[in-house]
């Protein structure tokens, strides 16, 4: 039998000069030199490798950011003097950071590669959530909100960009929507960790005191560092080094991503990726549907609580009212990305369950009594969790090299994330109890996605088309064959995914 070097050396002998997409790659001659039974074992292995560690890690991340909305109703306002707009303002200040260090941060992460740098920005984020329980006054509020800005900036679009490192385009949303899902997850245990967490007795050394809201902030943020310490002893550096593979599956497992996107995964970040990721028509659609689901996702993770509470629920009940909502959204955000991937279709999911958001918003608006509106809270969440992971993986499918992907998915959700700015505003303490305003700008939000995804969809129609007819063969004039490989998601045979 062949050793994998010499089937590599056969490979390479017998690859076109022409670049090819990766929806030919059935008639190339750059075929796979292994089999589907083969693939199939290579992914479900990266899967047990990859994904239960990711989500925990993602989860912890959403989770040291809302946990300020469960300690709202536990004592941070009245400790901290959050009067007006202070809590808005405590909230808003981390999303600006968190968007500007996106980017940069994607770019560091491809520089010093992710087994250590995405546990290291978990470590950094769990350390600052324990830092937060010692705060005694507004401006140091303010202060570990920036830090915490900062850490949790990479670890959205890094851990999107890692994820696409390992898997090829038809694969990536199911595996994208199950580590988001730990957002909802994150609502769902936050609720009960912040639960029980606040009602440990009174302990700590004079001066320091910690009970109700500083516990939930200390023993979460624990949790965090201690993940973070472990997540390198599982996490893999690249796909030839994941130590869950024999030498053969190695191989394979690098070269199906390096002949699906024409380019080493090793490529440095250059300007010209920079320039290619933002003049990407697909990624302001994604970003902008990013920045509206962001709106309702990050409204309602953190200020869910305070809803349940205006609608009637004393704090510990609404404590444990918001879980059963974060779990249905969670299993919705997965079983959509399964099928999406099936079916190699991602606008038409997210126009679909946008329809659910505006119907929960229209109740939550319009509508009167506590169990209606607690059941509109439920169209709210199943509509809009998807939304976050799939246009981030549309956003990603629809740019090819991995340096265009890794400045594209921070380029998306740095944008995306502008929505949680808006979101803290949404809902203003003069708009209580029934907050007619921030349930409008929400319905508002998911009308607007509804728009994006139908045009999303007819825009990638119309370019394939355009290109399976020549329209856009000029641009290979001219260029030598590395500078056509080199062409990415403008080369004239790559096709969108709709």
């Amino acid at each position: 039998m062949a050793t994998a070097q010499e089937v590599d050396e056969k490979l390479q002998a017998s690859l076109p000069e022409a670049v090819t997409c990766e929806d030919k790659s059935s008639v190339s001659a750059e075929s796979p030199s292994w089999t589907v039974e083969e693939e199939t074992v290579i992914r479900r292995k990266l899967d047990r490798q990859l994904v239960p560690m990711l989500t925990i890690l993602y989860l912890l991340c959403f989770l040291d950011r809302v946990n300020i909305g469960n300690a709202r109703i536990q004592g941070l306002t009245e400790d901290l003097d959050l009067v007006g707009y202070r809590f808005n303002i405590a909230t808003s200040i981390f999303y600006i950071v968190y968007l500007i260090v996106e980017v940069p941060s994607n770019i560091l992460l491809k520089r010093i590669g992710p087994r250590w740098y995405i546990p290291g920005l978990v470590l950094g984020f769990g350390a600052v959530s324990i830092a937060t329980a010692f705060v005694k006054t507004y401006e140091q509020l303010i202060g570990v909100r920036v830090a915490l800005g900062v850490f949790e900036g990479g670890a959205f679009p890094g851990i999107a960009f890692y994820l696409s490192s390992f898997y090829k385009r038809e694969e990536l949303y199911f595996r994208v929507g199950i580590y988001v899902s730990a957002a909802s997850l994150a609502g769902a245990f936050g609720g009960l960790l912040a639960a029980g967490f606040s009602q440990i007795p009174e302990w700590g050394i004079a001066g320091s005191r910690l009970h109700t809201w500083r516990n939930i902030f200390f023993f979460e943020g624990i949790l965090t560092v201690i993940a973070a310490s472990i997540a390198p002893i599982i996490l893999p550096q690249s796909p030839d080094t994941s130590r869950y593979l024999t030498p053969r599956q190695q191989w394979i497992a690098a070269e199906r991503i390096r002949l699906e996107h024409k380019a080493s995964a090793h490529q440095k970040v250059e300007m010209r990726h920079v320039k290619r990721a933002v003049s990407n028509i697909n990624n302001y659609i994604c970003a902008a549907g990013f920045f509206f689901i962001n709106i309702t996702v990050q409204g309602l993770s953190v200020f869910l609580p305070t809803i349940l509470t205006e609608i009637g629920y004393k704090s510990l009940t609404a404590q444990y009212y918001s879980v059963p909502v974060y779990i249905a959204a969670s299993l919705i955000a997965i079983a959509v990305g399964y099928i999406s991937d099936k079916t190699k279709m991602r606008g038409i999911y997210l126009a679909a369950f946008t329809l659910l958001g505006i119907t929960g918003f229209g109740l939550l608006r319009w509508g009167s009594g506590s169990q209606l509106k607690y059941a509109a809270v439920y169209l709210c969440a199943v509509g809009a969790f998807p939304g976050g992971p799939g246009f981030l993986s549309w956003g990603i499918n629809n740019a090819a090299g991995p340096s265009v992907r890794a400045v594209s998915s921070g380029y998306i959700v740095s944008l995306g994330t502008a929505g949680g700015i808006l979101a803290v505003w949404a809902y203003l303490p003069s708009d209580g109890p029934n907050f007619p305003i921030g349930h409008s700008i929400n319905f508002a939000a998911q009308v607007v996605v509804l728009f994006l995804s139908i045009f999303g969809i007819l825009y990638c129609y119309w370019e394939n088309r355009l290109r399976a007819r020549g329209g856009r063969d000029d641009r290979l004039i001219g260029l030598t064959e590395e500078e056509k490989a080199d062409l990415g998601y403008r080369h004239p045979d790559f096709r969108y995914i709709l």
